[in-house]
């Protein structure tokens, strides 16, 4: 793996400047045709698998199930779990990483971000990096945005149309403009 992409992974600030740098615009570009793929025509769920596969470039569980369209800035920072469910329209910006658990459950229209970029306009354009974790069996409601650095612990609920900006316990529910935990789940 390429340096820049490591220190992409770890966090660390990412020089949109540097020689290093062009390798990130050669991945996405390559990715750009199997999206274009994925997203203009009818494909079996196997067929879809495939293409998620050759996206974040390691295999992708057949249990897993992908609806398109689907969209990410990059792909090669995507990790998915077993039996993860992807709704339409989901747009992924995954350079920082995006860890997904076994059994998430993510709705239509939903935004993973895992790269922020500089406060300073000077340098405005060089990103920061920070992972996204979804815990397994989360359930990430409609129009959910969650922003980078973020976690989101184990059987979490997050409600339609929310924000995360901060990390969210296991086994509660959030909702709100920015998110908020308002319960715990109920177990019936």
């Amino acid at each position: 793996m390429d340096v820049i992409l490591k220190r992409a992974l770890a966090g660390d600030e990412v020089d949109f400047q540097s020689l290093e740098y062009q390798v990130i615009p050669k991945i996405a570009n390559e990715n750009t045709k199997f999206l274009i793929q994925l997203n203009t025509r009818y494909h079996t769920d196997s067929e879809i698998t495939q293409l998620m596969s050759q996206i974040t470039r390691q295999k992708v569980s057949p249990t897993t199930a992908i609806k398109p369209p689907f969209n990410t800035d990059f792909g090669a920072h995507i990790y998915l779990g077993q039996h993860v469910f992807i709704n339409r329209n989901a747009m992924f910006v995954d350079l920082g990483g995006i860890y997904i658990g076994d059994r998430v459950l993510i709705g239509p229209n939903v935004t993973l971000v895992s790269v922020n970029h500089e406060e300073n306009p000077a340098s405005r354009r060089n990103l920061h990096c920070a992972s996204v974790h979804i815990g397994k069996g989360a359930w990430l409601g409609a129009n959910v945005t969650v922003l980078p650095g973020v976690t989101i612990g184990e059987n979490a609920i997050i409600g339609a149309g929310a924000i995360v900006t901060k990390d969210v316990p296991a086994n509660m529910v959030v909702v709100g403009t920015p998110a908020k935990v308002i319960r715990g789940i109920k177990e019936s």
